[in-house]
């Protein structure tokens, strides 16, 4: 009888401690894509307080009722999101894209960079992982470099490279691997405006064929929905043709990334890229700086249904690589532009999983 006893206790405490396990690590790629909200009851990743929670749940209630002043019929539910900051992770240390550079140029045994690149990427790597900074020439110059360093590759082969870094460890974080730092409790919000009427689009700055993998069967937004910089394609025939002349044959030539510097899609931009592929203002727009000040403002402006502009603020510094200068900064802006703005430290219950911390 003793020893029944003492079995089933330490059943028991395994079945505690696989639940405690499974709740602080990292959500993976698999339990990302399960996130499933459809009523307010569901979210999980929210402080119950959470003034964002709140408010958009009242929104949706409202968009969705005939009754109301502020519906908004089917056609009309439009959301867009920025990527890097708003629900994917840009600090550790840097964007997605960034790091990736980094990584090609001075890590890859595979690619052998020009000189001059690599000894670019030596001098400026120290600054942006030290978090000191880079001066406005050489952003300029990492910006025209960032899809260099690709040149030749085919857009399939580039996402392959995409998918090859994700599994690899954020910088400064701990137990979070690239491809798993999407914020949860965003995932959470697109889950439920798509679960409620709401057309959800991708407004980002990032590369398209790098947002695409990056969110590729985990977040629930069509491919066609996804609006990013674009690449520039050349052929591995096409030599000095403009594209608008040359005959594309697929059986003797393939289309590659030039090489040129993306074309970027950010502040006005985004405003131009709501109009060009999605013809309708959005209702909500969610982003985290001023890169996505054009989609706020022109959702905002002489919208004829209810309409809200979120802006993240990166201002935890105990389960993110915040910063609280650039997060007041921030506010204060959106406070004075009439944006509200979402707490990563008041409003989130988690951000990656508890486990998930900056390495001190």
């Amino acid at each position: 009888m003793k020893k029944k006893i003492l079995a089933a206790i330490m059943a028991g405490m395994m079945t505690i401690g696989v639940a405690f396990t499974t709740q602080t690590q990292a959500a993976t790629r698999d339990e990302i894509a399960a996130i499933k909200v459809e009523t307010a009851n569901d979210f999980k990743y929210w402080n119950d307080n959470s003034p964002t929670k709140k408010k958009i749940i009242k929104f949706v209630e409202d968009a969705l009722n005939p009754n109301s002043k502020n519906y908004i019929p089917p056609e009309n539910r439009i959301a867009t999101f920025d990527m890097d900051g708003t629900f994917y992770c840009e600090t550790a240390p840097l964007y997605f894209q960034e790091t990736m550079f980094f990584y090609r140029v001075l890590e890859d045994e595979s690619y052998q960079a020009p000189k001059k690149i690599i000894n670019f990427a030596k001098k400026i790597k120290p600054k942006i992982y030290n978090k000191t900074g880079i001066t406005p020439a050489e952003n300029k110059i990492l910006f025209q470099q960032l899809t260099k360093a690709y040149e030749g590759m085919t857009p399939e082969e580039y996402r392959a490279y995409v998918k090859k870094f994700m599994d690899t460890n954020e910088t400064g974080l701990t137990n979070l691997k690239r491809g798993e730092a999407f914020y949860l409790p965003m995932v959470e919000l697109i889950s439920y405006l798509s679960n409620n009427g709401f057309a959800v689009y991708i407004n980002s700055a990032c590369g398209i064929d790098t947002t695409r993998e990056l969110v590729e069967d985990i977040i629930p937004i069509r491919s066609d929905r996804i609006i990013a910089s674009d690449f520039v394609y050349t052929t591995t025939k096409m030599d000095k043709d403009k594209p608008s002349s040359h005959f594309f044959d697929r059986y003797n030539e393939k289309i590659v990334i030039s090489g040129n510097p993306i074309i970027e899609n950010g502040q006005t931009v985004k405003a131009f890229s709501i109009l060009n592929h999605i013809g309708k203002k959005p209702v909500l727009a969610f982003g985290n700086s001023m890169g996505d000040s054009g989609m706020f403002e022109y959702t905002l402006q002489d919208n004829p249904y209810n309409s809200v502009a979120f802006c993240v603020l990166c201002d935890d510094t105990e389960r993110e690589l915040g910063n609280n200068s650039k997060a007041e900064k921030m506010k204060a802006t959106a406070i004075r532009r009439g944006w509200d703005t979402i707490s990563m430290r008041d409003e989130f219950k988690t951000i990656y999983g508890d486990n998930v911390k900056p390495i001190k």
